[in-house]
């Protein structure tokens, strides 16, 4: 009787255990879902104005945190059907019927640009984006309304998803209210580095100085030895002010063209202050992960004490010409930065060195930059232009004018939907 106690005690201990365990890998299946594909979600939030944490939210519910069938035989991250006008790839999976049509995407990315589209460009979905994309509820259940999901809990569903695992922090970050870098986040760690970060709160901000100080930043004030060395695996010398470009030019037997070229700068006589100056092209990635905007510093500096092409650091942080970051803020060096950086004040934009000629540069800074503080729309006969600023999108435009997002698209011959701050738009009365 006594081993037969035994044993119902261990198989009940068993099964409890087997029961926990079941239990916990959804959980653990979601995270990782969610550190994968923030990301797309943050980025397309910011190119349509579909919420981040929607959009997490159908995907983890429509393809079970990742794992469903569908998912991984299609890429397909949000039970679009084909429809009539898909002309794309498509497979068979069974849903409300047998054997339905479902499309198929060669990258994840692909499907969650549709998903995008998909919502931004139906008439039923329209008034969506007349909401708060805060009121994660609302655009719940307006998804529900509007037919997406036949499922009746279908809203509660994506809304328990949001409040369970913080997705409504990948909004705030999409529309610049909260900071990437700072979200320690239980949500933003691989399952097995969660617990490490709930141990305690105290610990967060300890954590992310620790995160924070192994980013490369290049002071200001570095002694740069003498002579011919390299940075990012690229030549360069430290010139002091009044240094000749032409000497420089004879004695390495480079056109002076080349070197102007080669540094990103305007053609001069001499230099004007202390600075690198480098006598070979730079690189296109940089030889850090990031930089961390020092004060003193500009978009051009950096580029310099990276040894960064300045097209390659404009375009890994969706900046435009003309354009400084702020100091404190973390610029990519080596890959697409998913948001672009808090800018600095205009005034400070401005520095001796450029791409571009003096003018040429006036021009970029007063429409990349005084228009974006002052947000001015400058009326013009029958039309007036709208200066793009951060976060906004064409819906977005669109809606505060009251124009149809079609128009909007065709006034200004939009090769795409991608806006970039200081972009200006023609709005037609």
């Amino acid at each position: 009787m006594q081993n037969k106690r035994l044993t119902i005690f261990v198989l009940a201990f068993a099964l409890n255990f087997l029961f926990k365990f079941l239990q916990a890998q959804p959980a653990d299946a979601i995270l990782t879902y969610i550190a994968r594909y923030k990301d797309l979600a943050i980025a397309e939030m910011q190119r349509t104005g579909v919420p981040a944490a929607i959009t997490l939210a159908q995907g983890i519910h429509e393809t079970e945190a990742g794992t469903s069938d569908l998912v991984r035989k299609s890429n397909n991250h949000f039970g679009i059907k084909c429809k009539t006008e898909w002309t794309g790839k498509s497979v068979s999976h069974d849903d409300d019927s047998r054997g339905e049509c479902f499309r198929s995407y060669t990258e994840a990315e692909d499907s969650y640009k549709d998903h995008s589209d998909f919502l931004r460009t139906r008439p039923n979905y329209a008034s969506l984006f007349n909401l708060d994309p805060t009121d994660y509820e609302a655009w719940a259940y307006g998804l529900k309304k509007a037919g997406y999901a036949t499922n009746p809990k279908y809203a509660q569903i994506l809304i328990k998803l949001i409040r369970d695992y913080n997705l409504e922090d990948y909004t705030l970050i999409a529309m610049g209210r909260m900071k990437q870098e700072v979200i320690l986040a239980k949500n933003d760690l691989v399952p097995e580095e969660k617990n490490k970060a709930m141990i305690a709160t105290s610990k967060s901000s300890k954590i992310e100085e620790e995160k924070v100080s192994v980013i490369p930043a290049v002071s200001i004030d570095v002694e740069y030895p003498s002579g011919e060395f390299k940075i990012n695996e690229t030549r360069v010398l430290f010139i002091k002010k009044g240094s000749s470009y032409l000497n420089i030019a004879q004695q390495y037997e480079i056109p002076l063209a080349r070197l102007f070229e080669f540094n990103d700068m305007k053609e001069q006589e001499v230099a004007l202050n202390d600075r690198l100056f480098y006598i070979q092209r730079k690189r296109k990635t940089g030889d850090h992960e990031f930089h961390v905007v020092q004060p003193g510093e500009n978009i051009y500096s950096i580029a310099q004490t990276e040894a960064l092409r300045m097209e390659s650091l404009l375009e890994y942080n969706n900046l435009g010409s003309g354009m400084q970051p702020a100091v404190g803020e973390t610029l990519y060096l080596r890959s697409k930065a998913v948001a672009m950086p808090k800018l600095a004040n205009i005034k400070n934009a401005v520095t001796e060195n450029s791409l571009t000629s003096a003018s040429s540069q006036s021009i970029s800074v007063n429409n990349a930059g005084s228009r974006q503080i002052e947000n001015s729309v400058s009326k013009n006969n029958s039309f007036f232009f709208h200066t793009v600023q951060s976060k906004e999108t064409v819906y977005s435009i669109a809606q505060k004018y009251n124009v149809s997002f079609d128009d909007l698209v065709n006034w200004n011959q939009l090769q795409g939907y991608d806006l970039k701050i200081g972009q200006s738009l023609k709005i037609y009365k």
